[in-house]
């Protein structure tokens, strides 16, 4: 069997018989884990051995016995299992899964606004680099982002960064009034607007709306229940892992989901009486659809593409990861 053989088309379609085996035997044989992101293709999805969000991908890289971690997902998901696993050899299957998040902040920005506001307490989402994550003070995710800023002292100034969508939907929950938030978008989140979400909304009048607080339709699904167009008890804002966790308790019939479409496949998996629909089906990360069966299987023979994080900067950002991971656990909250 070749590589051709066994490489899905451009649109995702399942790969040849026989590749999960090998993928599984390699593995064994590399001594790694093999964790994936709910956004990947759904056939990375299936063959992987961990599939989550990135708050459970990072427990799980900062907790796994495996000499090796996989990490089929974006650059910065891979560099933070590094930055956490410092010793364990971690490998991306495509280098050039990036971010549009991740790269609309650099450190050199950050800490230009670091030094505008000193006294402020610095919190970054995942969805960063780990330049900027060394200099931050405790990072998060979009399931416990809200928690992580309520565990700052209410007195204490908040630099949130870099996603506006996120920032605001914190800032909205929790009150806070000296929270500032950076002016950054994932473009395939940005993409899923108010007007799609209203348009779904009418032609499937009886839906629940799962909303991922990045989306730029957040404030429109909780404008829509205000305005009682969408019954409050319908809409959720979740992280994709909330949205699982939704999606098994489910007696729904029907649930619109806004957030990217790979989310789509494990959602399905959890719970098939339901008809999950994308409030936007083309809101696809292309980043994220790069990872594909031929490369990671390329990755397991070959131990390519390994990523490496400076120790220096990466022990100045591992604090900060550290503090995201026991946030939300019993007894962990700052």
């Amino acid at each position: 069997m070749t590589l051709s053989d066994i490489a899905p088309s451009p649109t995702g379609a399942e790969p040849g018989p026989g590749w999960a085996q090998e993928v599984r035997a390699l593995a064994r044989r590399r001594d790694a884990v093999v964790l994936a992101h709910n956004y990947q293709l759904p056939a990375v999805q299936d063959v992987a051995d961990h599939t989550g969000d990135s708050l459970a991908l990072s427990r799980i890289a900062a907790e796994s016995d495996a000499s090796t971690i996989v990490f089929c997902g974006v650059h910065f998901m891979a560099e933070t299992a590094k930055i956490l696993a410092p010793d364990k050899t971690v490998l991306i299957p495509d280098a050039n899964a990036g971010c549009s998040l991740a790269d609309s902040i650099t450190a050199d920005q950050l800490r230009s606004w670091k030094a505008e506001h000193p006294d402020a307490a610095v919190v970054s989402y995942v969805n960063t680099t780990a330049a900027v994550k060394a200099e931050t003070d405790i990072c998060c995710t979009s399931s416990n982002a809200v928690e992580v800023v309520a565990s700052i002292p209410a007195d204490r100034e908040v630099l949130f960064l870099p996603d506006q969508f996120l920032g605001a939907h914190v800032r909205r929950i929790t009150g806070r009034t000296n929270m500032h938030v950076w002016a950054g978008e994932c473009h395939v989140h940005a993409g899923i607007s108010g007007p799609a979400l209203t348009a779904q909304v009418d032609a499937h009048p009886d839906a629940e709306l799962y909303v991922h607080p990045e989306c730029g339709c957040a404030t429109s699904a909780l404008y829509l229940a205000g305005a009682g167009a969408v019954p409050a008890e319908r809409v959720r804002i979740l992280s994709t892992g909330g949205m699982l966790d939704a999606a098994r308790a489910s007696t729904a019939s029907s649930v619109l989901v806004a957030t990217e479409v790979g989310m789509l496949h494990q959602l399905r998996k959890a719970a098939p009486h339901v008809d999950f629909r994308a409030v936007n089906d083309r809101a696809s990360c292309h980043y994220m659809k790069m990872i594909t069966p031929e490369k990671l299987l390329r990755a397991l023979r070959e131990g390519r593409d390994e990523v490496q994080v400076d120790p220096a900067l990466a022990e100045r950002a591992r604090a900060a990861v550290q503090r995201m991971i026991r946030i939300g656990r019993p007894g962990g909250a700052e």
